[in-house]
């Protein structure tokens, strides 16, 4: 078996023996560590990179940050450095894995360093906050968060154990090597929610068959955002996106806001694109009560105990396709917007609790009025999870895929 590197992040003057006992179970199992101290006191455990080296990475001297003594001028220095250094460790091939210990501020750094570094990398952030909310943490990135129980405040049998878990399972995340696949074909993405579910597992077994590889993001704000980055990093190469609630929720601050940057990336890229208004006429939030007022008198759907679904209404739907229309601005390539006018999710079909076909209207008019002249507006009286529809939304992005490849003389 290869020796792989595992980077060991922490601060050192208040982790350093808990460091020191990951090093002690990372070489027992035959690998390298490498310690970087992020701390701005005297270390407790002697570090391969030392905080002097990082602060002057993250532009300044450990004596001018000790000398303030100003965690919120510190921190984004140390973290600065620490980026800049393991980052480029990961770019020469040098370490294989990532594995830190932090409480709040800790934590924070820490992870601010590891969602600078690539998907795939692995990330393990032991951590006194992991039983919470983690997203301002892991935002879209793959950082596994383990949830430490007691303060990371020496070494007793159970902070042991949890640390001889920590260095196992990142050695055996550095140790597993996917062989180098060359895809002649790029990547897809598509997005979906629950209830476009249908239609976009049809649009993938048809992008399937017709050799592509798909992966699907769920779109519930860091859906979407992990796409585009990943489209920005050059590992998707073509995107169906077929729910674009994403972009209504943003509007109106709703719980699935994908960010200002959704449905720009792509068009900036000049990646091929399919796009669909999946799901885009509703709004989602927790349980009843945290509907805001100016919508209480909405027919309201709850899709779990803990979601509650609402409608836009006309004018709203008018402004979302205003909204689309203006972030389409940046596209550089003919694209296709494929509209299922008989049901943008399974709520607006005929029928159902979200069927307003008049509001509907009112989006695609915005749309059209406001779409660059390269995207190519089409409608089909289907809803979105028919099987036509689905189909024809996977055939029309191979289409545009293709004509990247063998452009028309």
């Amino acid at each position: 078996m290869k020796q792989k590197t595992i980077v060991l992040l922490a601060t050192l003057d208040t982790k350093g023996h808990e460091v020191q006992y990951l090093r002690d179970c990372i070489h027992a199992r035959g690998h390298r560590s490498l310690a970087v101290d992020a701390g701005l006191g005297e270390p407790e455990a002697e570090a391969d990179i030392s905080n002097a080296q990082v602060a002057e990475a993250g532009g300044t001297s450990l004596e001018v940050l000790r000398s303030h003594a100003d965690r919120e001028e510190s921190a984004p220095v140390m973290t600065a450095g620490a980026a800049k250094l393991v980052g480029d460790l990961q770019r020469q091939g040098r370490v294989h894995a990532i594995v830190a210990l932090g409480g709040t501020q800790g934590t924070t750094l820490c992870t601010s360093v590891m969602r600078r570094l690539p998907y795939g990398f692995p990330k393990i952030m032991v951590s006194t906050m992991a039983s919470g909310n983690v997203a301002p943490w892991v935002g879209t990135k793959d950082i596994t968060m383990m949830y430490s129980v007691t303060d990371i405040m020496g070494l007793n049998p159970f902070m042991r154990r949890i640390l001889a878990n920590a260095a196992g399972a990142a050695c055996g995340m550095a140790e597993v090597e996917l062989p180098e696949t060359h895809r002649e074909k790029p990547l897809v993405a598509i997005t979906t929610v629950g209830i476009t579910t249908q239609g976009a597992m049809i649009a993938a077994k048809e992008l399937e068959k017709a050799g592509y590889e798909t992966i699907v993001f769920h779109a519930v704000g860091t859906g979407g955002q992990a796409m585009e980055e990943m489209m920005r990093q050059g590992l998707i190469g073509a995107v169906l996106d077929f729910s674009t609630i994403e972009v209504s929720n943003e509007i109106h601050h709703a719980l699935l806001a994908g960010g200002p940057s959704r449905l720009t990336v792509a068009g900036d890229l000049g990646l091929p694109q399919v796009i669909c208004p999946g799901a885009i006429e509703v709004l989602v939030f927790n349980e009843p009560d945290t509907v805001p007022a100016r919508f209480r008198d909405r027919r309201l759907v709850r899709h779990s105990p803990q979601i509650t679904d609402l409608r836009l209404n006309r004018e709203e739907m008018a402004e979302v396709g205003s909204v689309v229309a203006q972030r389409l601005q940046a596209t550089k390539n003919e694209a296709v917007f494929l509209i299922p006018t008989a049901g943008y999710d399974s709520y607006a079909i005929s029928g159902g609790p979200f069927d307003d076909r008049e509001s509907d209207a009112a989006f695609v008019a915005e749309l059209r009025r406001g779409a660059p002249k390269n995207i190519q507006i089409i409608e089909r009286d289907l809803d979105i999870n028919a099987a036509a529809f689905a189909v024809e939304a996977a055939q029309t992005l191979a289409k545009l895929i293709q004509a990247r490849v063998t452009p028309a003389r």
